[in-house]
């Protein structure tokens, strides 16, 4: 085994459990741990989880890019999906909103509710 492996991604938001809540219902993955301002959610078999962690100060990013100086995009999330269009909609549902700009077929650009993007995609 590796002396080293990568155990979460963490993103900042306003609020910490509020933005877990959304990704728990969308990924149907578990809370692991929790402090007031920190969450860490999982798969329920194991892996790699995506951590939150409340920043009072946390600005949004911009995506697509339209000003210098806007709060760039660092990293997104990419989550595969069996049915493009349901999962969309389902995802909306549960409190994300449709990127206005779309850049593939495959892919829908979504922001979660702390308007970080993410993407559904399929394999075609």
């Amino acid at each position: 085994m590796s002396p080293t492996r990568l155990s979460t991604v963490v993103l900042d938001t306003h609020d910490a459990h509020e933005l877990a809540g959304f990704y728990l219902r969308l990924l149907g993955w578990t809370t692991r741990a929790e402090e007031p301002d920190w969450v860490l959610i999982g798969p329920p078999d194991g892996g790699t989880g995506l951590s939150f962690q409340t920043e009072p100060e946390y600005v949004p990013p911009v995506w697509p890019t339209r000003n210098p100086g806007d709060q760039q995009m660092m990293l997104h999330l990419d989550i595969e999906v069996d049915d493009l269009d349901t999962e969309t909609a389902r995802a909306v549902t549960e409190g994300a909103t449709l990127a206005e700009y779309q850049p593939q077929h495959d892919v829908r650009v979504l922001y979660d509710p702390a308007g970080h993007p993410f993407c559904l995609w399929r394999q075609e």
